[in-house]
């Protein structure tokens, strides 16, 4: 009798403190949870203010571009850089489609592939005897290397192109193999060339179905990244990172970079060497802008729930870059760590904490995630033994408990308040943005997946950490972490495989 009831005591006293410990980790969470909301309430603010100032002053007086102006310029040469490893199932109707899409004519497509990369090989040849403009460019080593050392050869095949004909190019576009172009694409940045040294593009996934969660997560980021984000970079720090697509490099930044670096532009140290291109330019003194101009799309949208044949839909949305990212949660968190390795730890340790106070500001938020990606899958765990326990006191299955340590009216009160405020205001922002995109049945779907992106994160970091833990301690290379890629059929494109006709304005 007294064993049984000294091990109920022992229990409860081992309970009582373990919960005084959640409590603690509790309030430990919920600091950091609110740390990271004050830096996105900031983006929002600043979005949000410059949005308006523009809209009563520099828009009132600025006269829109349009695209009759676009055209009236006259075209200078450009090439396009296609890295391929394994994208034997792609390329092809890549291709294809960007040819028979672009509204333009002085372009030259350069794809780089790997000698053991037959298949791949084997595909752009099938293409190259349709497409005069399209040359093969071979990297004489075996990969996967990385997409660095790639687009390095690819680079070097450019400039013999240039010498052969003697002629230059004005800019170089980089691309991957599973992306939709817009038939404005390279009148875009014809116009733009050479006053701009990197010109970067909006990138957008194409629309999935409301069921396809991961792939949605996708839609959703990009969406708010894209359409807030990136503008306040520019606007704050004056530096715009590449997204690897949708990137035009004039003639005289590619020079720049390879002078820098003795003749590779790209790191190949780097798994996200677009990321750092941008801060490099700046520094040189040459200007990287994100740059968005509004187009026409028609689409078609079908009901959710019904057989009905969908209505169709005209949309003004800026000029964008286009695809299919990854629909299953082991692609995606492998794609995601791949982009954590690079940009929140590889930068780190290669750039470190260079630049202006702004630079510096953004390289913090912008390497937060490989801590707030476990804060968030935390949180969640810690909202859950706290129910149960709620759950365990209504049902009288658990009364001893020290006196709460996170209770009444004071400070914490006051951040659970503040973090539910910053919680509404981003589920807010992630409705809008993703409804201006695709529609309100998405902008409602965004906030279920909101949950969803953050599991997907939390196994993209873990990832990323024990990739980089090994490389730093084990000597493990890091290498090109293929992700199988879709192209999509001829219905799920916006724009039709030809030239404008009716659908821009």
């Amino acid at each position: 009798m007294f064993s049984t009831a000294n091990a109920t005591a022992q229990l409860d006293f081992l309970t009582a403190n373990y919960y005084a410990a959640l409590e603690i980790s509790a309030a430990v969470v919920a600091v950091i949870i609110l740390i990271s909301a004050a830096d996105d309430f900031f983006f929002d603010v600043w979005y949000w203010t410059r949005r308006l100032y523009r809209k009563f002053t520099i828009e009132r007086k600025a006269t829109p571009l349009t695209a009759a102006q676009l055209r009236e310029r006259d075209e200078q040469p450009i090439a396009i850089m296609v890295p391929a490893w394994l994208e034997y199932d792609v390329i092809a109707h890549m291709i294809e489609n960007m040819v028979a899409v672009l509204d333009y004519r002085r372009y030259v497509i350069f794809v780089g592939t790997y000698v053991n990369d037959r298949t791949t090989i084997e595909e752009v040849e099938r293409m190259r005897g349709r497409y005069k403009q399209l040359h093969r460019v071979e990297v004489p080593h075996a990969g996967p290397t990385c997409k660095a050392d790639c687009l390095n050869w690819v680079v070097k095949a450019i400039f013999a192109y240039e010498r052969a004909r003697d002629m230059e190019f004005a800019g170089v576009v980089l691309h991957d193999s599973e992306d939709v172009l817009h038939p404005l694409e390279l009148k875009f940045f014809n116009y733009l060339l050479p006053r701009k040294d990197m010109i970067q593009l909006p990138v957008a996934s194409l629309e999935r179905e409301w069921y396809e969660l991961v792939a949605g997560t996708y839609m959703d980021e990009f969406a708010e990244s894209h359409a807030k984000d990136m503008l306040v970079r520019e606007s704050v720090a004056g530096t715009v990172p590449s997204a690897g697509v949708g990137t035009c490099f004039s003639r005289r930044a590619l020079l720049g970079l390879q002078a820098e670096t003795g003749g590779e532009p790209f790191n190949t140290a780097s798994l996200t060497e677009d990321y750092e291109v941008g801060t490099r330019l700046s520094q040189m003194g040459m200007q990287t802008i994100f740059a968005r101009f509004p187009v026409q799309f028609t689409v078609q949208r079908k009901p959710w729930f019904s057989d009905g044949t969908g209505k169709t839909h005209s949309l003004e949305v800026p000029l964008s870059v286009r695809e299919f990212f990854p629909d299953t949660f082991r692609q995606a968190y492998r794609q995601k760590a791949r982009w954590v390795l690079g940009i929140g730890l590889q930068s780190w340790e290669q750039i470190g904490w260079k630049g202006s106070l702004a630079a510096r500001y953004l390289l913090l938020r912008d390497r937060k995630g490989i801590v707030t990606a476990f804060v968030s899958m935390l949180a969640y765990v810690l909202a859950l033994q706290f129910m149960l326990f709620s759950a365990a006191t209504t049902f009288h299955l658990w009364q001893i408990f020290y006196p709460p340590l996170l209770a009444g009216d004071g400070w914490w009160r006051t951040v659970l308040l503040l973090n539910a405020l910053a919680m509404i205001n981003r589920c807010a922002h992630r409705y809008y943005f993703t409804a201006q995109l695709y529609g309100w049945r998405h902008g409602l779907m965004s906030l279920p997946r909101m949950v969803v992106s953050n599991f997907v994160n939390f196994m993209a970091v873990a990832r990323a950490w024990r990739l980089f833990l090994l490389y730093l301690f084990a000597g493990k290379a890091l290498a090109w972490d293929k992700t199988m890629h879709d192209f999509p059929s001829e219905d799920r494109l916006a724009v039709p495989r030809r030239r404008l006709g009716d659908l821009l304005k």
